[in-house]
């Protein structure tokens, strides 16, 4: 009922409900992040109000003004009209890593496509969850929307997730979560957006303001302990500026680990069967990781590094890990390091986030043009770069596809705009050339391709 309610509604009536639970969940920022972070025990809670921030303001300011109500664009010269209608009702997937940032920034672009949602968080973050999806409908009734446009499951299970995902009642699924979440979103024969997991390779290239790069890279892999999945997995260099990257790191606050300390810390940051980070490092402190593994990194240590020669099950510390715990590599030449960021890629990130720091743009081209990643980012903080919205322009969003590399059908950031149905009016705008050509000129055999396009066109 919800959603027929919601799809008579005009631009005016939307934008106003939007607003409304803006207004509400900014401000109820700092509460929800202490919420997320005192439930899952994950990150750090001052990063999660900036989580909720990006969930919201900056969500609300990209999209404010956006045009997701009947007619949204007409071009006179084509004869297209545009007209946006909702999906109907979104089932909403949320995982522990970023709880309450993901249900508002997923409640207010299905709010301004005026599509009811529904809320499924993990099983591990449901209160807080359950708080911030139950913030947003009060706001929103008290805006007049539909009754029932936000709910949310109050006791989350594999199988209610399963029977939600198959409901002939939901249009679409936002599956933000592990792969098996997401594979069971695309077979489940419901429309889904899902994600991948990120394994982001960073070459910092001898033409790179090295102390620059660290930095950034550390307020990204630091950033609520690393729990975004595009945040840092790997540092590849060139051997020539090896030491110097090295000492650079240690300056700022990273600790290498001896071989020994990096078996230790594998160990118990990734399970030897599936070749997965385990949950208990996920969103740690460097001093908790530490004592799991036995291991006393210096008072003050923010990253630990793990120096490692190759890729795959022989090195644990190759693949996704979401916890301030960073891989470390070098290579003879750039070309090799770039072939060392694809294996890294393909291990367990293909399509995801990459990521460089260099001055040479031309070869900043190159490492674009051959990772196989929906985002790269230039010279900035991984994590937030490609989130988008403060160090890079990309569309803000806590969704973020990896094509068909990553068995997802959009490399896009995904936002409003991905939740609209836009039907296009296309007014009768002739093709004169197709019109005034002479059709009995196809059946002429000894007519080839050039002939037909040199005709076709002098038919304008």
């Amino acid at each position: 009922m919800a959603a027929g309610i919601f799809e008579m509604f005009d631009q005016e009536q939307t934008d106003r409900i939007v607003s409304r639970v803006y207004e509400a969940a900014f401000g109820a920022r700092v509460r929800l992040a202490k919420l997320a972070h005192e439930e899952t025990r994950l990150g750090v809670w001052e990063h999660k109000v900036l989580k909720n921030v990006i969930a919201t303001q900056l969500i609300y300011e990209e999209i404010r003004g956006e045009r997701t109500v009947g007619v949204i664009a007409e071009n006179q010269a084509t004869g297209i009209t545009e007209i946006a209608q909702p999906l109907g009702p979104i089932l909403a997937m949320i995982p522990v890593t970023n709880p309450t940032s993901t249900v508002l920034f997923k409640t207010l672009i299905a709010l301004k496509t005026r599509n009811p949602i529904i809320v499924n968080p993990h099983k591990n973050a449901s209160a807080s969850c359950r708080e911030a999806a139950r913030i947003c409908y009060e706001a929103a009734l008290e805006a007049d929307a539909p009754e029932h446009c936000i709910q949310w499951v109050t006791a989350p299970s594999r199988e209610m997730t399963h029977a939600l995902m198959s409901h002939p009642g939901v249009a679409l699924i936002l599956a933000t979560g592990g792969p098996s979440l997401v594979k069971a979103a695309y077979s489940s024969g419901t429309p889904a957006y899902g994600v991948g997991p990120g394994n982001v390779p960073v070459l910092v290239d001898e033409s790179a303001d090295l102390p620059f790069a660290v930095a950034n890279i550390i307020i990204s892999k630091t950033f609520d302990n690393g729990t975004i999945c595009a945040s840092e997995q790997a540092i590849v260099c060139q051997s020539g500026i090896a030491s110097r990257l090295r000492r650079e790191f240690a300056d700022q606050g990273a600790y290498f680990m001896t071989p020994e300390e990096t078996r230790r810390v594998a160990a118990v940051a990734v399970d030897p069967t599936t070749g997965q980070m385990t949950s208990v490092i996920i969103g740690q402190p460097v001093t908790a990781i530490a004592s799991l593994a036995g291991i006393s990194p210096p008072a003050g240590t923010t990253l630990l590094m793990a120096t490692l020669d190759g890729v795959g099950p022989g090195f644990p510390l190759s693949g996704e890990v979401l916890a301030p715990i960073l891989a470390f590599y070098q290579r003879d030449s750039f070309e090799e390091a770039i072939k060392l960021c694809i294996d890294l890629n393909f291990l367990q990130g293909l399509g995801h986030t990459a990521s460089i720091f260099a001055n040479d743009e031309a070869r900043i081209r190159r490492y674009c043009t051959l990772m196989n990643a929906g985002r790269i980012v230039v010279n900035a903080p991984s994590a937030q770069g490609a989130v988008g919205g403060s160090f890079t322009r990309l569309n803000v969003s806590f969704t973020l596809g990896c094509g068909t590399w990553g068995k997802n059908i959009t490399t896009e950031n995904v936002t409003a705009r991905h939740l609209l149905n836009i039907k296009r009016v296309c007014r009768r705008r002739g093709n004169d050339k197709w019109l005034t050509f002479p059709k009995e000129r196809y059946l002429d055999e000894s007519m080839s391709a050039g002939d037909c396009t040199r005709e076709y066109h002098k038919n304008s």
